[in-house]
């Protein structure tokens, strides 16, 4: 009876200090890291040629995992799995274009900002778009139940919207082939379209300016000391600045973040 009491002593004590020992040294004991990223629109998160994850959160990803000292292996995650993909312990980490909100805030852990976005307006040159007022009247693409949704019917009533449940690559399908005269989404997107494509410009304005996180499970204050460190030293190196205008284009002013 008293070997039985020092064994569960025993398992409590190692339970416990296993709890202590966080994900930090849980990843390195596991020998690589579980991110994941959305592959799903250039140029934040893509596949090249050989079929290998690309863009902008792909390169943040990497030196994250080069700062941990282990390999990366990537999960291409939908903006619906995301969250719940770190709360059941599937991943350890998002680099995914997740927006910074109180809801989402309320169950995962968020770093200090790595980027910063919000809606912007693209428009057919040949359309002449130039207020959200000049809106009105033409066919719009936005995706469905969006924040873009919302914000183009209150500013521009009588814009003729054509829905998308996929904006990438629908949407910008759409804009390509001109067979709409404008579209409202996320900037990243749009000013990386806009860059490849003469016959497409956005607007200066971006409307909403939305903080972008790199999230965690809660629970673990040490993995999140340790990625903001990562991300602060991102930015004041200017590893910030060169891996934006690496992927949205030399001439392009990266957003200002709170770590500058």
């Amino acid at each position: 009876m008293q070997s039985f009491k020092y064994a569960a002593a025993a398992a409590l004590i190692l339970a416990a200090a296993s709890a202590r020992a966080g994900r930090i040294e849980d990843i390195k004991a596991r020998g690589y890291v579980r991110i994941g990223v959305s592959l799903g629109g250039e140029p934040v998160g893509f596949r090249n040629a050989a079929n290998e994850p690309v863009g902008y959160d792909v390169d943040v990803a990497r030196a994250l995992a080069a700062k941990l000292g282990v390999p990366v292996k990537f999960s291409d995650v939908s903006s619906d799995a995301r969250i719940s993909m770190l709360m059941s312990k599937q991943l350890d980490l998002v680099v995914a274009n997740v927006s910074i909100t109180p809801q989402r805030a309320r169950v995962v852990e968020f770093s200090i900002p790595y980027n910063q976005a919000g809606l912007r307006v693209i428009a057919q040159k040949s359309a002449h778009v130039k207020t959200l007022a000049d809106l009105n009247g033409k066919r719009v693409v936005v995706g469905r139940g969006t924040t873009a949704d919302a914000f183009l019917k209150k500013s521009a009533p009588q814009a003729v919207i054509v829905y998308t449940d996929n904006f990438a690559p629908d949407g910008v399908l759409l804009l390509q082939q001109k067979r709409v005269d404008a579209g409202i989404e996320d900037s990243s997107l749009l000013d990386y379209l806009a860059s490849r494509n003469e016959q497409l410009e956005t607007l200066p304005a971006m409307y909403g300016n939305t903080p972008i996180g790199i999230a965690m499970a809660k629970g673990d204050p040490a993995l999140l000391k340790f990625v903001n460190g990562f991300v602060a030293e991102y930015i004041k190196s200017g590893a910030y600045a060169a891996n934006y205008r690496k992927w949205w284009g030399a001439k392009l002013v990266p957003p200002v973040l709170p770590a500058q």
